[in-house]
């Protein structure tokens, strides 16, 4: 077993942190908000520490899960950051959805104070970090990845490394591209089949069996027809999300127009009060539509 820190317990970190104590390994933690790491600590009997600093001194592996690159800068650098109190050798892996230049930034970092780092977003959302069902994309050394990949298995259904560093956070903004298209797509043949007149259900058990089929129409349609928006990933961090892909697109010369799009009918989202539901509520932006 490791010791271990993990740094932010957000809707992700917190189980996700859970798992690793729960399997053994000996965890501190470190939140913004102290009281929730406390609480943290006096659920899963773990520790908790008052700076990332700390709470990294003597960790084999730092996980950390912010919430952007501004947040992920802060637990990492300065007097208080997680790599002033990382040993030589330790390795930080990295669960944020980031910019991949601040995990260019970081990588370097880490490797000039002779440490070790691995981008690892993750894919499924709160039910998957509660379950240990993640899906994790990971990008950097080889060997660094190889020692961080059994830590990861402990809340992951699948743990890859795609490529050197950066790559974790390309195939991420990768996912997020394609769900983007997926729920706008699954929002407006729902909508479509309402102003047809017909059930809506009965069209998804017809048309989830086909071609059409996806994770988002298994397991949103319902809540989706329901009106019912707090069953996922916030419109506010896609938002955050797509706006990476948006710049990074520019960067490489990608084109996204789908993706430009949905991510405008997103701001329609936020307009309407929505930042905090979830991404499938832009089916409740074509309700109000009419």
């Amino acid at each position: 077993m490791a010791k271990l820190a993990f740094l932010g317990l957000g809707v992700m970190g917190y189980p996700m942190a859970g798992h690793l104590q729960a399997a053994g390994h000996d965890v501190c933690v470190y939140n913004r908000t102290a009281s929730k790491a406390e609480k943290w600590a006096s659920q899963h009997g773990g520790r908790h520490a008052p700076t990332p600093r700390e709470a990294a001194e003597g960790a084999e592996f730092v996980m950390a899960c912010v919430g952007n690159d501004d947040d992920l800068r802060s637990v990492c650098l300065g007097g208080d950051g997680a790599f002033a109190g990382m040993d030589e050798g330790a390795i930080f892996v990295d669960h944020t959805t980031v910019s991949s230049k601040v995990t260019a930034e970081l990588y370097a970092g880490a490797r000039a104070g002779g440490q070790q780092f691995v981008d690892a977003p993750v894919s499924g959302g709160q039910a998957g970090a509660e379950n240990g069902q993640l899906s994790i994309m990971c990008g950097g050394d080889q060997a660094a990845y190889d020692a961080a990949e059994p830590i990861m298995t402990t809340y992951a259904k699948l743990c890859r490394r795609i490529g050197e560093s950066g790559a974790g956070q390309m195939t991420k903004m990768c996912n997020q591209i394609a769900i983007a298209g997926l729920v706008q797509g699954l929002s407006e043949a729902l909508h479509f089949a309402e102003k047809a007149g017909l059930d809506g259900r009965a069209v998804v058990e017809v048309i989830s069996q086909g071609a059409a089929g996806s994770w988002q129409m298994n397991n949103r349609y319902e809540t989706m027809l329901d009106d019912k928006w707090e069953h996922g990933f916030a419109v506010d961090w896609m938002r955050k999300d797509l706006g990476i892909c948006l710049s990074t697109a520019d960067e490489t010369g990608a084109s996204l127009p789908v993706t430009a799009l949905v991510d405008q009918f997103y701001k329609d989202v936020q307009k309407m009060g929505g930042g905090r539901w979830d991404t499938s509520s832009l089916f409740a932006r074509l309700r109000k539509l009419g």
